[in-house]
């Protein structure tokens, strides 16, 4: 194909992208946009599916019956979104397979919030109402993302999503109106959580290599700095309505801005954790490639019978 045509195809598809028209799969691309596609749903998919993993080791510790139910009923959940995702991607011409192989050999990433550990039941509420609060303003945004699948797969996602924070909310609720012992292990969960979960926005849009191209094609549609600006301003009520403090010196309300002032994040630590240097890092994929070995004979059934009936 000419260069000519080739600049011709690009400014047509721009002009969709600016009209507001969704891309299909079957529609002309940029290969840059279907490999940033590619990057961010695959990443998005095994994001939910290791954040199964800090909450599956609670299922046998939650204090109730109708906790353990909740609970189990959300891990399914993101198992679920999880296969949304990979399906959404697929159809940018990627198998299923290689996404997994990606992940397993840590040439693609996940939230970077999953290589925390949860250490007490506090950490599954302050997980529910503080990682999941954070993933919906994120993903309420990518419901107008410029791709057809990934966008109508975010709209049930996001149904999905609001269960999770409003089971998390009501965990930490319980524990707030609990006695001295709940409220200082909630305490210490929030003191745990808060800075890893504004890292899960991403860097300053200014040091994201992929923010740029992201924001003209439309995949993103807002940045990173005014998600990270709306959870806080959106978090802090929250908190000081369960009588929590945010562990931050620096928040404060901005009566100008008409924001809250908050601190500048660790970016170290969140590099290293990125890098693979986290807490949990290590043992998140083992567990996963563990899983995956251990469930090799499902998919070797699934085949045989695929091959032998179709």
């Amino acid at each position: 194909m000419q260069k000519a045509d080739i600049q011709s195809l690009e400014e047509a598809f721009q002009e969709r992208i600016d009209k507001e028209i969704k891309i299909e799969p079957r529609d002309w691309m940029p290969e840059a946009y279907r490999k940033n596609l590619i990057r961010q749903i695959s990443q998005h998919a095994h994001s939910e599916v290791v954040g199964m993993l800090p909450e599956k080791n609670w299922l046998t510790r939650a204090p109730t019956l109708k906790r353990k139910m909740a609970l189990l009923a959300k891990i399914q959940d993101e198992g679920g979104h999880g296969l949304y995702l990979y399906s959404a991607a697929e159809t940018l011409g990627i198998s299923r397979e290689e996404m997994v192989q990606q992940l397993l050999t840590e040439k693609a990433k996940y939230a970077s919030i999953f290589n925390y550990p949860a250490l007490n039941w506090a950490d599954m509420g302050v997980i529910g109402w503080l990682v999941d609060g954070a993933a919906i303003v994120n993903q309420v945004a990518l419901q107008r993302t410029s791709y057809g699948p990934y966008s109508r797969a975010m709209i049930r996602i996001c149904k999905e999503e609001s269960f999770h924070q409003r089971q998390g909310y009501d965990i930490c609720l319980q524990l707030a109106r609990g006695s001295k012992a709940q409220q200082d292990m909630l305490q210490d969960a929030i003191d745990r959580w808060w800075w890893p979960v504004l890292m899960m926005f991403g860097p300053h849009d200014s040091e994201s290599a992929h923010s740029a191209d992201s924001m003209k094609w439309k995949i993103k549609r807002v940045s990173n700095d005014n998600l990270r600006q709306k959870f806080v301003d959106q978090t802090v009520p929250q908190a000081n309505f369960l009588g929590m403090n945010i562990p931050d010196p620096e928040l404060k309300w901005n009566e100008e801005r008409g924001h809250y002032d908050f601190g500048e994040i660790d970016w170290e630590e969140f590099w290293q954790v990125v890098k693979g240097k986290g807490p949990c890092n290590k043992e998140r994929l083992a567990v996963r490639n563990q899983a995956h070995k251990n469930g090799s004979w499902v998919r070797d059934a699934a085949v045989a019978y695929a091959n032998k009936y179709n």
